[in-house]
């Protein structure tokens, strides 16, 4: 495995920005240019876009080595085999997209955003259609609903992904956004994850680095970030 940085080479940030394109699926699409594999080849890398300076940065997991398709951009890669050893404690940064899923009268699934999800049990419980109907002080801010449901969701999760959170407390749920297609209907919600976690099983943990956790990969969601603390 190959863990790499893609940025804009310096001096050609303005060629680069001809290059690449602005929505989440479209960059899952505009990397496969640095990773040529033959048609109808599966997905076999994760990404994260996090821009600095105005300028896109992308971390890339992949089982091939980047090249970079043009003379504007460069790739930073090295060999992935991270040693992981029961009871380590590791910083992590996640982007997610947690979801729930449940099945209709005919059996039929669907994925149901937590957030909107959580949302939705709340307005039952009190016969309310709207969020904006409930206009009691008890209901709760949205940075409180996104921490709490995403905290339960990664959670829920935590154990066969081979890490428990470290501290609880300090775990931060943040970034809530829904992200539409051209013609606004919703395509996929994501939720920023930053805090501690500790190694509980390495080979299982190593099994998440390689190929994420959630759904949505195509969006540049599920690559789990880790780096030694101190």
């Amino acid at each position: 495995m190959h863990f790499s940085l893609i940025t804009p080479e310096p001096g050609h940030e303005r060629d680069a920005a001809h290059e690449w394109t602005r929505g989440a699926y479209e960059a899952h699409q505009w990397l496969w240019r640095f990773l040529p594999a033959p048609a109808g080849t599966a997905r076999s890398f994760l990404f994260r876009r996090r821009d600095a300076d105005g300028l896109p940065r992308f971390y890339v997991v992949s089982d091939r080595e980047p090249v970079a398709p043009s003379p504007h951009w460069q790739v930073t890669s090295k060999a992935y085999s991270p040693a992981l050893a029961a009871g380590d404690v590791l910083a992590f940064d996640l982007r997610a997209n947690p979801v729930v899923t449940s099945r209709n009268a005919e059996g039929k699934a669907a994925r149901h955003d937590v957030v909107m999800q959580e949302k939705t049990r709340l307005l039952q419980e009190r016969g309310l259609v709207k969020w904006a109907d409930w206009l009691t002080p008890d209901r709760p801010a949205l940075p409180d609903l996104v921490q709490r449901t995403g905290a339960a969701w990664l959670q829920a999760r935590c154990q066969r992904l081979g890490f428990a959170l470290d501290d609880e407390a300090a775990l931060r749920v943040e970034g809530y956004e829904q992200h539409r297609g051209k013609s606004g209907a919703l395509r996929v919600s994501t939720l920023d994850f930053s805090g501690r976690l500790r190694v509980v099983d390495p080979t299982a943990l190593r099994q998440t680095l390689f190929s994420g956790i959630g759904h949505a990969k195509a969006f540049g969601c599920g690559l789990l970030l880790v780096r030694p603390i101190g």
